[in-house]
């Protein structure tokens, strides 16, 4: 069995050294088809075939196409078929404006990664526009939370680059995320003495409001029309009024005048400590620190917790009765 196998193998191997070998590419395959203007087979992505000239043999290009031709059915109809591409890579996602921006803050952050910068907490304060402000600027867009925070990281990146070598091309895109306002720049107008040599402050606490006027004196002091002693039963409550005076020495060299609104004796007090303490600084700034140390400045900003429906008081409820 094994023996014919081998015989015929033989066979076959002798038949074809002696037939001759067949081309494997068709005749009409090797012809160079002549060249049509046919929109039925034209195509822009394969490139068209070479002519050649019969009197000198050189082989000469396809013609180029003319898109700028007018009233020619091929141009019509090629602009018909011609596919356009977009601009912007990121056309086809979901957010391409967004991806755009993105991309180009991440190539700004790769371009100048090298450049020098400034300490964070030296860095200039800006205030970058909202989610809302920035889909407002254009087509709104389905844009994630996270996705604006790591935009808002790489603009704070940029931020820090040092102020004196700051590239031109940085600074514009800078501006387009920054708000119109920056609230981080303003800073308050300075309060003078008014026409009689006034400083006027107000200060707060709970539902108190105090208005107080200091001015140059031997230490007179006048709430409400009332002197100190009628206006406040309490020592507690006049030590409170006079304690940005007392702090500072002053007790002596102002006289005061007030007027408070609301709330009780305790209130009036506590909110005459900040009035009486902005007042002093307009005549004199530079006791701020000593101020700030002695409490004048900062306002209290606790409330009286309101009563709930079945509640005694705030907090308190009745003794609970299991019968």
């Amino acid at each position: 069995m094994k023996g014919s196998t081998l015989v015929t193998g033989l066979r076959r191997a002798a038949g074809s050294l002696i037939q001759p070998i067949a081309p494997r590419i068709s005749p009409a395959a090797l012809t160079i088809p002549t060249a049509r203007h046919s929109t039925a087979s034209f195509s822009t992505c394969i490139s068209r075939r070479a002519e050649f000239l019969e009197d000198d043999q050189k082989v000469k290009a396809a013609p180029e196409i003319d898109f700028d031709g007018q009233g020619d059915e091929f141009h019509n109809a090629l602009m018909k078929r011609v596919r356009v591409v977009p601009a912007s890579p990121s056309y086809f996602t979901g957010r391409p404006r967004f991806t755009d921006d993105f991309l180009e803050l991440q190539a700004l952050v790769r371009k100048y990664e090298t450049w020098p910068q400034i300490d964070p907490l030296l860095a200039p304060r800006v205030a970058w526009k909202s989610l809302d402000e920035y889909q407002s600027m254009g087509t709104p867009e389905s844009i994630r939370i996270s996705r604006w925070r790591r935009l808002q990281q790489l603009l704070q990146r940029l931020n820090y680059i040092h102020p004196t070598v700051m590239p031109e091309e940085v600074s514009q895109v800078l501006e387009r995320y920054k708000r119109p306002i920056n609230p981080y720049s303003r800073e308050p107008a300075p309060k003078i003495l008014d026409e009689m040599g006034r400083g006027k402050g107000v200060g707060r606490r709970k539902t108190c409001s105090a208005v107080a006027w200091l001015v140059e004196g031997d230490g007179e002091v006048i709430i409400n029309s009332k002197p100190l002693h009628e206006a406040f039963h309490l020592l507690h409550d006049r030590e409170s009024a006079l304690w940005a005076l007392k702090a500072t020495n002053r007790l002596s060299n102002y006289n005061l005048f007030a007027i408070v609104r609301g709330g009780g004796t305790t209130g009036w007090a506590e909110a005459l400590t900040v009035a009486v303490a902005r007042a002093l600084l307009v005549h004199e700034p530079g006791l701020k620190t000593v101020l700030r140390r002695a409490g004048c400045i900062t306002r209290d900003p606790r409330q009286v917790e309101r009563k709930k429906p079945g509640h005694t008081k705030a907090r308190k409820m009745p003794a609970w009765v299991k019968r």
